[in-house]
């Protein structure tokens, strides 16, 4: 099943979480009610929501229940992206107008400040503590990804060690807790759902690789910002890594970095990008995501052979030959 028509099929569902992420961000405030919405209104994959409602399918699926775990998550979510658009003084995100470049980036802090807040809101109906207990670690540990990437802008001597521990914090965790937490809150048997919890670590860490991957490969088009986005603020990723351990291209890349870094991001990338595009950087990078595509596909092997595992088997797939 292509990725398109599993969204098809989740369709009503979906809507459903889309509301309640309107209705959720919607406030009496009306600068506040007007920045919010258009940060929901930007749309996404919503893959988060996607992760929490395939896998409340292994136990009693309940809409009800599991959108109170899905809305805070995709809210969780937006908050980090409205807070690294304003780190990354980004103008678009999606192909639309980031908050920060709309607004300013007082007005983004505090829209992601609010969008945190109704978050654990709404995940404080629940009242099972352990999903309030796993999801209060992947926050903080979110919190440390995020400030380590910020400690490392421009840091070429890190390692791809020190790279999967920052992506593990940043990214991968919180899609692990989307496929731990809609399990547990649908009462899924305790097995069930920490191997569901692997998959998503696994499948989180492939997303960021490739999503490292596609911001040197992609198009604007593709991508919804210009590529090189990240090299261009500092941020070493894993096939930069890969490429400044080639003879031949580490001297002069590490000399394009230096330009970027010393011109606070307006100087040209093209350069920087052709290098890392002809080392050999991409295609270990490629390899590590597979390998990671692969753990994540043989921690579904002990769940139930329910259609939602088929959907998750497609889901890994996509994430992993994913080029937006």
């Amino acid at each position: 099943m292509k990725i398109l028509d599993l969204y098809s099929k989740m369709k009503g569902d979906l809507n459903e979480i889309e509301q309640e992420l309107i209705r959720s961000a919607s406030n009496e405030q009306e600068l506040l009610n007007e920045a919010s919405l258009h940060l929901v209104k930007a749309g996404g994959k919503r893959l988060r929501p996607v992760f929490v409602l395939l896998s409340g399918k292994f136990g009693d699926y309940d809409l009800q229940v599991l959108k109170k775990v899905a809305v805070p998550l995709e809210m969780i979510h937006m908050s980090s992206l409205v807070h690294d658009d304003v780190i990354d003084d980004a103008g678009t995100r999606r192909g639309q107008v980031t908050v920060n470049s709309k607004w300013d980036n007082r007005i983004a802090m505090y829209t992601g400040d609010f969008i945190f807040g109704k978050a654990l809101k709404i995940a404080a109906e629940l009242q099972n503590p352990v999903i309030h207990q796993y999801l209060s670690k992947a926050m903080l540990q979110m919190t440390i990804g995020e400030m380590e990437q910020i400690r490392d802008f421009f840091n070429t001597e890190q390692n791809v060690r020190h790279y999967l521990l920052r992506i593990r914090r940043k990214t991968a965790l919180l899609i692990a807790i989307c496929c731990l937490l809609g399990a547990l809150a649908a009462n899924a048997d305790r097995n069930t759902a920490f191997r569901l919890y692997r998959y998503g670590y696994n499948v989180g860490m492939a997303f960021q690789i490739r999503d490292d991957l596609l911001d040197l490969l992609g198009t604007e088009k593709q991508l919804g910002k210009p590529p090189g986005s990240d090299i261009r603020q500092g941020n070493i990723t894993l096939p930069v890594i890969c490429a400044l351990r080639q003879d031949g291209v580490r001297e002069p890349l590490l000399k394009e970095i230096e330009a970027i870094r010393d011109s606070n991001g307006g100087a040209d990338t093209k350069r920087a990008i052709e290098l890392i595009r002809s080392s050999a950087g991409i295609d270990e990078a490629d390899r590590l995501a597979d390998r990671f595509i692969a753990k994540a596909l043989e921690a579904l092997d002990g769940v139930p052979a329910i259609p939602a595992k088929k959907h998750l088997t497609d889901i890994a797939y996509f994430v992993n030959k994913r080029n937006y």
